[in-house]
């Protein structure tokens, strides 16, 4: 058998034994719209929850938007076209619109990133800065939630009359979906906020996890904050396989949301019968593979659909190495799982260990094996599983000791499947 991963911007084919029994999950995704831009314009116009955005931009004189990084396949291209004459024609005028990189504690995008994120006539007309979670005093504190989270986000969003948010609905390894509210926080936060929301009493919460949103305290979490910094209006998109726009939601930063999240929860979900004895899973390709970090999400949209004690193969490129200092710093120094969650009791938390610990407690489950050809061979022995230089190799460690007939789950699309066992084995 023979398929096609996605990997970098040029793709991976793999060849496999016939003699298994091979359920391929595809990314599964609504139709694209046939008329996007209507679709969008209509959003705009006649939002969920929401006067129409130029209406609510009346009597403003400054704007600021929040958009994803480059590890995000957005549309803003598409969206801010639309978006922005409205706020002028409201009367806000392009040199009080701010469009801010919501880079969380992510690296900040580069000149040519940031043209490839808003499109070059945006980001040469109007201002486009990267937010930097490190630098508190950029930051306003607007208190501490309910359950103790203390808040700090961009002053540059905070300051600006109008409050707004641009993202995309797909399954997230501990918030559900992403969208609406994550364009806040993290993504606007300050490190101090952001440490609090990823420290174990959310990430160890068999609640966070992909798909899960109603009962997520962390979904609770970030409406909260997105709420004392004054989300005034979203606009949120589901993509087809092919990134198209097959939704647009736009509107009150609840409401809209939770109509995305509906769509996209009907149209992606996928039962398996009974779980794999193995599975080989991506991240999705270009941008999302470009480092170990987010390659990370991979791994924990597949354990869903593996056995306890099955395996898991990873195929990310990771052309960016392993990510920001923090994690590879991280990664070197813990080689044993169970000892790195031990160490997490009671300790301030660390930049990024969050994404190291949603990997350990995936290895309760399954066993890890890595085909990551950027990350450098030196991180290797710290991957918690075993790598290959060779995805021949890898795909032979797989299946080494493997029945004829196993069940194998093959994920081409990894993070963007959202897919779980029935039954268990």
């Amino acid at each position: 058998m023979q398929l096609d991963l996605a990997f970098g911007k040029t793709g991976l084919a793999i060849n496999l034994a016939d003699r298994f029994d091979f359920r391929v999950l595809e990314a599964r995704s609504a139709e694209p719209l046939p008329d996007w831009r209507a679709a969008l314009d209509h959003a705009l116009d006649n939002p969920i929850g929401r006067p129409p955005l130029r209406v609510l931009a009346e009597g403003k004189r400054s704007a600021a938007i929040s958009v994803c990084d480059i590890t995000r396949p957005v549309p803003n291209r598409h969206t801010l076209p639309a978006i922005l004459p409205r706020l002028e024609a409201a009367g806000i005028p392009s040199e009080g619109i701010t469009i801010l990189i919501a880079t969380g504690l992510h690296r900040p995008a580069t000149d040519a990133e940031i043209r490839e994120i808003v499109g070059e006539d945006v980001a040469a007309r109007y201002r486009v800065v990267n937010h930097y979670a490190r630098n508190l005093s950029e930051h306003r504190h607007l208190g501490t939630t309910a359950s103790g989270t203390p808040v700090y986000i961009d002053e540059r969003f905070v300051g600006a009359d109008l409050h707004i948010t641009l993202g995309f609905i797909e399954p997230h390894l501990m918030l559900g979906y992403s969208g609406g509210r994550k364009l806040i926080a993290p993504g606007l936060a300050a490190q101090e906020t952001i440490k609090v929301l990823h420290s174990p009493k959310f990430m160890q919460d068999p609640r966070t996890h992909e798909g899960s949103i109603e009962d997520n305290p962390l979904h609770r979490e970030l409406l909260d904050i997105a709420s004392m910094a004054r989300h005034d209006f979203m606009v949120d998109v589901a993509l087809t396989r092919k990134r198209e726009i097959a939704g647009v939601f736009a509107g009150d930063p609840v409401e809209a949301h939770r109509a995305g999240v509906a769509l996209v929860s009907k149209v992606m979900l996928e039962l398996v019968n009974h779980p794999a004895d193995a599975v080989i899973t991506t991240s999705a390709g270009y941008p999302l593979d470009l480092t170990f970090y987010q390659a990370v999400k991979g791994v924990t949209a597949a354990q869903h659909v593996v056995k306890p004690g099955g395996k898991i193969l990873l195929v990310a490129a990771c052309s960016e190495g392993p990510g920001a200092e923090e994690f590879r710093d991280m990664l070197r120094a813990w080689p044993d799982p169970e000892r790195f969650l031990e160490s997490l009791n009671g300790s301030p938390v660390a930049v990024d260990q969050w994404q190291l610990e949603k990997l350990a407690l995936v290895t309760r489950r399954a066993d890890l094996l890595y085909y990551v050809p950027g990350l450098p061979a030196d991180y290797y022995p710290s991957l918690w599983g075993e790598a290959f230089g060779r995805i021949e190799d890898a795909i032979a460690a797989l299946t080494r000791d493997l029945p004829d007939g196993a069940r194998v789950a093959l994920i081409p699309e990894g993070p963007y499947v959202l897919a779980k066992a029935m039954a268990t084995a």
